[in-house]
């Protein structure tokens, strides 16, 4: 019989207690009331994890490494302690990628400096032939990834608490965490080679179930725990599908802040899959957890169990490519732009509303099936003083954006129309 762990144990342990909980769901032989004790303990631990998600403010001593690497100039970039969150206004006038200079930045910890010339992919476990181990590990170099087959690949990769300014802001709710407008997203061109072509070179086994890529960024201490290096399983056939391992951002090198010299991408699904400065990925004939998967990037609260709902892909969001509370000429008709995406698929249609009720905006149409869709709107401030924007979306499966977004303890997926101020003078 699984022994029940007690709730400090739980605490301390978020991946044994999450397997405890999946071997209890397929009939581990523990009774119902240990089941329901334990997952109140797991929302005690959702609880304080709420506390916890925030990355901790970083004092930089002299002569340290800054936590983001590339310049963040204020009319490009919105700093959030370890991160950087995009200005939309940067946007406008831009093509369909977001240019490299004012791509967000999400880090846990800081930007490594990695070296090129020393730097492996490592693939190990079970789920390849030979069970290589972590210090015994079949290995990739940088120059034996750069002559497999190469792929370019646009694709949009955005942070699962973007939006999340916006729970507290629009809705009054908790919201903890980094606190993200909307620029926690960015569509590049990524070139690389398909994880699966290397899974498949290492010796990929017919009954593997999950891959988990690790970063090589610094462990992440949160609350007083070490959780280790960042590192989130996915299905092997997500993996084998459109995963890329890429070593190019929009036609050049990596940047140190966005991977270098190799991340993972993975579209359409949240951002903490998409490792970056990936070294180590372990493969497995049984699920793989880390906090991760477990602790964070999970639903929590209301209408979801106690050991939350796992996140995948993205919801539906639109944003205007303007300044927050921006100024705009009175009486002057303007060309309002904008940007919608989903992670469930292409945008089909987006509607605005500019104050006298919702009509549909012109979509470009060489963004027609992409990860982001551009749009366009003409409006006329009917009179000077405070006017609200809202911008709304249905993808190609149907889903869109309500009125309000559902909550959940750690403020992730915000989907709901975002009222976005002018001012008209």
């Amino acid at each position: 019989m699984s022994r029940f762990p007690s709730p400090a144990e739980v605490v301390h342990d978020a991946e044994r207690s999450r397997q405890w909980l999946a071997g209890a769901a397929h009939g581990a032989g523990v009774d119902r009331d240990a089941l329901r004790e334990l997952g109140a303990a797991m929302a005690a631990v959702t609880a304080a994890a709420a506390e916890r998600e925030p990355v901790a403010l970083t004092a930089v001593p002299v002569g340290v490494d800054p936590p983001i690497a590339k310049p963040l100039p204020p009319e490009l970039l919105r700093r959030l302690d370890t991160n950087a969150e995009m200005r939309w206004s940067a946007m406008a006038g831009q093509g369909y990628v977001v240019p490299t200079d004012r791509f967000f930045v999400r880090n846990h910890t800081v930007t490594p400096r990695l070296d090129p010339a020393t730097w492996r992919l490592s693939l190990f476990g079970d789920g390849l032939h030979g069970a290589p181990t972590r210090t015994a590990p079949v290995e990739f170099s940088l120059d034996e990834l750069r002559r497999l087959p190469a792929e370019e690949s646009t694709a949009l990769v955005e942070c699962a608490g973007n939006g999340r300014r916006f729970f507290a802001a629009q809705q009054g709710e908790p919201a903890p965490g980094v606190a993200w407008g909307l620029g926690g997203v960015g569509v590049a061109r990524w070139r690389g080679v398909r994880l699966g072509t290397v899974l498949r070179r290492a010796g990929l086994r017919d009954d593997a179930v999950d891959v988990m890529p690790e970063g090589l960024d610094p462990h992440y201490v949160t609350g007083g725990i070490d959780l280790g290096r960042v590192r989130r399983p996915l299905p092997v056939a997500k993996a084998l599908d459109d995963v890329l391992l890429a070593y190019e951002m929009n036609g050049a090198p990596l940047p140190a802040d966005h991977g270098f010299p190799v991340r993972v991408v993975v579209p359409g699904w949240i951002g903490i899959s998409s490792i970056k400065w990936v070294g180590p990925v372990e493969v497995s004939t049984t699920p793989l957890f880390s906090p991760w998967n477990t602790q964070f990037y999970r639903l929590f609260g209301p209408g979801h169990p106690a050991d939350g709902t796992l996140l995948g892909a993205q919801p539906v969001k639109s944003a205007f490519e303007l300044a927050w509370d921006a100024r705009v000429p009175a009486g002057a008709e303007l060309l309002l732009r904008g940007r919608s995406w989903s992670g469930n698929g292409p945008i089909e249609r987006v509607e605005v509303d500019t104050g006298d009720g919702w009509r549909a905006a012109d979509l470009v149409a060489a963004d027609r099936g992409g990860p982001w869709q551009r749009w366009t709107v003409r409006w006329r401030p009917p009179t000077a003083g405070r006017h609200t924007l809202r911008a709304r979306a249905t993808d190609r499966t149907g889903a869109g954006q309500p009125e309000r977004a559902d909550p959940n303890t750690l403020a992730y997926l915000f989907d709901a129309v975002v009222a976005h101020p002018v001012t008209a003078c």
